[in-house]
C-alpha cells in the first residue's frame, strides 16, 4: 500500500476513534537515526550533549507537527540526564510521540538509544519530555486536536503527562 493509502486509512481511523476531533497517538510518532562521526564528538570521542539535545528537539518536532498539522515551536524541556556516553561510530535513534495535548499545547516523550553497530548492543541514554505549542502564520498560538491513546501504555503515558503538565502549571502559579 502507498503512503497515499496509508495516510487516507490514518486519518478514518483517528475520526471514527476521536468523532473527527481527536488524533491517534501512533500518528505522530516519529523516529530518527544518526550515526555518530568525529565532528559530534569531544576529545574523548563522547559525543556532545548538545548534539543529543538537539536531535531531541528534531524529533520531537516532527511528532508534534505530524499531531497539530500546524507549525510549532519548542517552549519547554524538562530536565535532561545522560544516564552514559555515546561513542563516534554508535548509531543514534530518536524515538517520539505525543502523550498529551491542551488547549495550544503538546507534551511529546522522546527517548534516544545507541547501537554499537559492531556487537549489535543498544542502550538507552536519555529520555525527556519537550513542549510544543502550535502557532499560526502569525505566530499566534492556535487550538490543537486532542490526542487519542489506544494502548495501556498509551493511556499510561498519558495519564502520567496530565500529572506533568499540572505541576508545570503550579510551579508557574497558573
Amino acid at each position: 500500500m502507498g503512503a497515499k493509502g496509508r495516510s487516507k486509512g490514518s486519518r478514518k481511523q483517528s475520526e471514527a476513534v476521536g468523532g473527527g476531533r481527536g488524533r491517534l497517538v501512533r500518528e505522530s510518532h516519529a523516529t530518527m537515526t544518526e550515526l555518530m562521526m568525529p565532528q559530534h564528538a569531544n576529545t574523548l570521542g563522547n559525543v556532545f550533549g548538545g548534539v543529543i539535545m538537539s536531535l531531541m528537539d528534531r524529533v520531537g518536532a516532527v511528532a508534534a507537527l505530524r499531531h497539530a498539522r500546524q507549525s510549532v515551536v519548542t517552549v519547554a524541556v524538562d530536565s535532561l540526564t545522560f544516564r552514559e556516553p555515546i561513542h563516534v561510530g554508535e548509531m543514534v535513534t530518536a524515538y517520539a510521540s505525543v502523550n498529551y495535548v491542551g488547549k495550544t499545547s503538546m507534551e511529546v516523550g522522546v527517548r534516544i538509544e545507541a547501537e554499537n553497530l559492531i556487537t549489535g548492543v543498544k542502550r538507552h541514554t536519555n529520555s525527556s519530555y519537550l513542549t510544543f505549542v502550535a502557532i499560526d502564520e502569525r505566530g499566534q498560538p492556535v487550538r490543537v486536536a486532542p490526542v487519542v491513546p489506544e494502548t495501556a501504555v498509551e493511556r499510561r503515558r498519558h495519564r502520567a503527562a496530565e500529572r506533568r503538565r499540572q505541576r508545570r502549571l503550579e510551579a508557574r502559579g497558573q
